[in-house]
């Protein structure tokens, strides 16, 4: 049974994860916050799986042709013998961010960067250009990119941290570290390079689009905005308009670190 760490939050798995950069999370550490099992098919020849939960409280998800089952508090998970593999990294994710949630962390559609011991996260839909923005300050001030698509956000009272994790989309970015986050930009394409920092409604209404919320979870949403709006009040959110040059990329230096070119 493999061990992986992620953030602070640790999982126990009896089979081993398909994809090879899972093994960067991998852990010595015994402890588990969530037990996972993967079940063998029962009955084979009928492709029939079936489980005995011992009259625990149960809810039941289906993604596909896939089917998992939780306990009340998220502490024991049955995952019915896959039909295709891939389709469990969504259990997988849904399990982690349920932790996350209750342990003051939220989901950002995002890409995030290292650069100087601060964390960068740019923020926006597929195809807006987060992980070519990321690309670029590693292309021209050799930044680390930590996640190109799927970062999360941990309030530590003081500060946020930026979490690199197992999943990050269309991606190839995905390093096991963390950072503390100095701001978020939000990216627009455009034909010329300008920032601005943005304040109120437009602040709370770009960076709240790219949050993902566990609706599944009864209090997902509640704890959510809390934590959401704790970022707000603690770290500055810029809009950039952008060419996806070097020029961009020295222009969000100057703003976000009072650097000169």
């Amino acid at each position: 049974m493999d061990s992986y760490k992620i953030s602070n939050i640790y999982y126990r798995i009896d089979k081993k994860i398909r994809y090879s950069h899972w093994n960067k999370f991998l852990s010595n550490n015994k402890n588990n916050n969530v037990l996972i099992k993967i079940l063998p098919q029962t009955f084979e020849k009928y492709n029939l799986e079936s489980l005995s939960l011992n009259g625990d409280e149960v809810r039941l998800f289906r993604y596909h042709s896939e089917v998992m089952l939780v306990n009340n508090d998220w502490s024991n998970v049955w995952i019915m013998a896959p039909v295709r593999v891939s389709d469990i990294d969504t259990f997988l994710i849904q399990i982690f961010h349920t932790h996350a949630v209750r342990n003051h962390m939220i989901q950002v559609h995002s890409s995030l960067i290292e650069y100087k011991n601060s964390g960068i996260m740019f923020l926006g839909p597929s195809g807006i250009g987060k992980t070519t923005q990321a690309e670029l300050w590693h292309q021209y001030l050799d930044a680390l990119i930590i996640n190109g698509d799927m970062v999360f956000m941990e309030d530590k009272g003081d500060e946020f941290i930026g979490w690199g994790t197992p999943w990050h989309g269309s991606s190839p970015y995905c390093e096991n570290t963390s950072v503390p986050v100095k701001a978020l930009v939000v990216l627009k394409q455009g034909q010329e390079n300008r920032i601005r920092k943005l304040e109120g409604f437009e602040k709370v209404s770009e960076v709240s689009n790219n949050i993902i919320y566990p609706m599944w979870i009864e209090d997902g949403m509640d704890l959510c905005l809390e934590t959401l709006d704790h970022l707000l009040t603690h770290v500055p959110v810029y809009e950039l308009v952008n060419k996806a040059d070097e020029d961009s990329v020295l222009m969000v230096k100057q703003v976000v670190f009072d650097e000169k070119n």
